[in-house]
């Protein structure tokens, strides 16, 4: 089938939902927390030397940027259509190039040309490196997006809390543009101590926090699921992290090559007035916000949360339905979703949370939801008699239903 037919038999199957494929995304510096539900001996199925696998990405238009040796394909979400006995995949890129005002909407194909963010789990054994993400200033400089985030800490995939569950956010107050210069000075030496002029933030399960572009952070061992604009840039600005060197190639992947060892350029990269806010935790944790009063939700037989919304970028909510409960599922925007716990039916198809993944398995767990179906109401049920059913579900930029929380 050519894209075209292909995304046209997909929408008509599934009544303007698709169905995703698992995304799987190795990262060299990092080692799995295996809490993501792919099979034990799974996790280093790109090859040792590529590092494990410690991400699954979802409803994915922008390729993994790990260096010269990532697949053509690395990052992007595949939608699947079944014919007869046969199984076809295409990208999800694709089909939003040939029918985005079919699945995104006018308003998002007008103002991106396509959709501009995605979500992930990260799931890593011990803190990530203390990094930043470019602006937009400095992003375009070398051909790239912005790429702001959320975390959100889900309780249904962190049995244990890894080696290090706290994050890194920012600079105390007193820290000094020279301190950091001095840091990025002392590469070499081993540890460079960035983290001494940062404060850890222990995390809580059930909730989340906003990170802005430019804002240096160092994501602990929960395992986490992140809304995020749909770009892959960062730099590095700790040099050894669990006894493990991190390369001045790190630090400055997304930097033009004239500024590769300027230090004002990649000091400027950084947005000292959020990294130096005193009062960082009340303006970017984040605890879940009731879409309606949780009475009258719950009466009706769920739950719908929102846990990212300082952003306008993006926005995401965890939606249950209780056992033996339906309920219409009425939005204003398109969203890809995760299944998080329990099994039922969400409109035409069986969704389900699985145990255990092989690399390159298919699944009921991830689907992407257009704006027509999403205006008109998707149906949900809960199977289960005795079980939540419970899904994450990101929104893009200017979600209409977004209220300013």
């Amino acid at each position: 089938m050519n894209i075209e037919h292909l995304v046209q038999v997909a929408l008509d199957q599934g009544e303007g939902i698709l169905r995703l494929a698992p995304n799987w995304v190795p990262r060299s510096f990092c080692i799995p927390g295996r809490r993501i539900k792919l099979h034990p001996d799974d996790y280093y199925a790109f090859g040792a030397h590529r590092g494990g696998i410690d991400e699954r990405w979802f409803s994915s238009t922008v390729a993994a940027d790990n260096g010269p040796e990532t697949r053509p394909d690395e990052g992007l979400s595949y939608f699947v259509v079944q014919d007869g006995a046969e199984t076809h995949k295409a990208l999800l890129r694709d089909a939003i190039d040939v029918a985005g005002r079919e699945i995104i909407g006018s308003r998002l194909m007008d103002a991106y040309g396509r959709w501009p963010m995605f979500a992930k789990f990260f799931d890593n054994k011990g803190a990530l490196p203390f990094h930043m993400h470019q602006m937009a200033k400095d992003a375009e400089r070398v051909g790239q997006q912005p790429k702001p985030e959320a975390y959100y800490f889900p309780r249904q995939l962190n049995n244990h809390g890894g080696d290090f569950p706290y994050t890194y956010f920012g600079f105390v107050p007193g820290v000094t543009r020279e301190d950091v210069r001095q840091c990025l000075l002392d590469w070499d030496k081993g540890d460079n101590k960035i983290t001494f002029l940062s404060t850890a933030y222990r995390l809580q399960l059930g909730t989340g926090w906003d990170v802005p572009a430019g804002v240096l952070h160092a994501p602990g061992s929960l395992c986490t699921y992140e809304p995020q604009y749909a770009s892959d840039v960062f730099g590095m600005f700790q040099s050894l992290v669990n006894e493990v060197p991190i390369g001045w190639d790190m630090l400055v992947k997304n930097v033009p090559d004239a500024h590769k060892q300027d230090l004002d350029y990649i000091l400027d990269m950084l947005d000292w007035e959020l990294n130096m806010d005193p009062q960082f935790r009340e303006h970017r944790f984040m605890t879940p916000k009731p879409v309606r009063p949780l009475a009258e939700m719950e009466q009706a037989g769920y739950q719908d949360m929102w846990i990212s919304y300082r952003s306008s970028e993006f926005s995401a909510k965890e939606t249950t339905v209780l056992p033996g409960q339906s309920v219409t599922l009425v939005d204003q925007g398109c969203y890809g979703l995760i299944m998080l716990q329990g099994y039922g039916t969400m409109g035409r198809w069986t969704v389900e949370t699985p145990a255990m993944i092989r690399f390159g398995q298919l699944t009921n767990d991830e689907f992407f939801v257009t704006e027509n179906a999403a205006k008109q109401g998707v149906r949900v049920t809960n199977l289960s008699k005795t079980e939540p059913l419970v899904m994450l579900r990101h929104f893009g930029p200017g979600n209409p239903d977004l209220p300013a929380l």
